[in-house]
Parts: structure tokens; C-alpha cells; sequence
């Protein structure tokens, strides 16, 4: 696990279970968080027939120093561990996750109703806003994989399909554990920033839909 310290926000992230990374104003509340996630991020290994054990080890192996948009509130340093390279084992594992994320985050979606609750303050994206941000989003992640994808219609089901296709490629040719650009990011750690986001946006759904 690695911990991503800013001066506003911690980080804790699982490195071999993309997306499974949590938040707090404190390392505690991080770990605290990430715990709390355990099973809701197990809809992930579920949907990618990817074992999940009912214990994970927790411990950290490495710490990251974070930056400004580590207290904006995404995860933003890239861990040595990221660069290591993969057997086809392992990127067909991790591959599953990031396309079971998906899977997780369209089913969250369509289960969702258009208006959802607001937050304490009034704020708070729609739905639909929620899916072209996350859509947008993956677009521009792309350049770090060395790719350009046009942000599809949240309704224009083949061009998504062809976005997440294409990114998934792009993991497959880094498996070296080098960036496919210079200044990119490594194929494990776009795997977790882009599965992260995803699934952050899809608990929020969950959280801000009446039940």
C-alpha cells in the first residue's frame, strides 16, 4: 500500500487493486476510509472474476510525497512500485479490474436516478454531469498513455467501448513499467488513477441517490 501526504489530504492507496483508495485529512482517516471501502470496492474483483481475499494486507510500503493536486483531492504521485514491469499474468489481472470498473461504474449509473440528493451546501453534479466528467476526464488522462480519444456522447455506447478499448491497449504496451511518453504515466499507474476516479464518482452516486 502507498500513503500520499499533502499538506491539506492523505491518500491511501491498495497498489495491486487499482481504484481501492480512499482520502482523509490525515493519514488515520485515510486508512480509516480505506478500510470502511473494503467491501464496496469487492463489487470490482466481483465483476472481474478476480479473487478477493477477506483479508487484505494493509501495510505500507511506500510513502509519497504529495502536491497541489493532492489537496485538490485526486491522487497524484506515482509510486515506484508502479514501475515495475508486469508478466501477462499480471496485466491481464489488472486489465480486468479496470474494465470491471467500468462495469461497475455504467451499472451504478443506470441504476441512478437523473436528480440526486444534494449535498449540505446545495452542491453537487447531476447525474448525467457526473458521466460526461468521468467520460472527459479519461480523455484527458489519455495523453499520459500517449494516445488522443474524442470525449464520446454519454449515450454513444460504441464510441465509449472504443475509448476503453483503446486505453486498455494502451496498458498492454506498457508493460514494461515505462511511460509510453516521456513526462506519461506508467500503464499501473493510469490504471489506478483512472479506475479511482471512476469508482470515486460511482460511490457518490450511491451516496447522493435516494433510497
Amino acid at each position: 500500500m502507498a500513503i500520499e501526504t499533502g499538506t491539506k489530504r492523505v491518500f491511501a492507496s491498495v497498489l495491486d487493486w487499482p481504484g481501492w483508495c480512499r482520502a482523509g485529512k490525515t493519514e488515520p482517516l485515510a486508512l480509516e476510509a480505506l478500510a470502511a471501502y473494503r467491501d464496496r470496492y469487492a463489487a470490482v474483483a466481483e465483476a472481474a472474476l478476480v479473487p478477493f481475499p477477506k483479508r487484505v494486507d494493509l501495510t505500507v510500503i511506500e510513502r509519497l510525497r504529495g502536491d497541489a493536486t493532492t489537496d485538490y483531492g485526486a491522487p497524484s504521485a506515482a509510486a515506484k512500485l508502479e514501475s515495475r514491469p508486469m508478466t501477462r499474468a499480471e496485466m491481464d489481472r489488472m486489465c480486468a479490474l479496470v474494465a470491471a470498473a467500468w462495469t461497475v461504474f455504467d451499472r451504478v449509473v443506470n441504476g441512478a436516478p437523473a436528480e440526486l440528493r444534494k449535498g449540505p451546501r446545495g452542491g453537487g453534479r447531476d447525474r448525467d454531469k457526473i458521466v460526461d466528467h468521468v467520460l472527459a476526464a479519461e480523455c484527458g488522462y489519455a495523453p499520459k498513455l500517449r494516445l488522443r480519444l474524442k470525449e464520446p456522447a454519454r449515450d454513444d455506447r460504441a464510441a465509449i467501448r472504443a475509448n476503453r478499448a483503446a486505453l486498455l491497449d494502451a496498458f498492454r504496451k506498457g508493460g514494461d513499467g515505462k511511460p509510453l511518453r516521456e513526462g506519461g504515466w506508467s500503464a499501473r499507474y493510469a490504471a489506478r488513477r483512472i479506475v479511482w476516479h471512476a469508482m470515486d464518482h460511482a460511490w457518490e452516486i450511491e451516496d447522493r441517490t435516494d433510497r
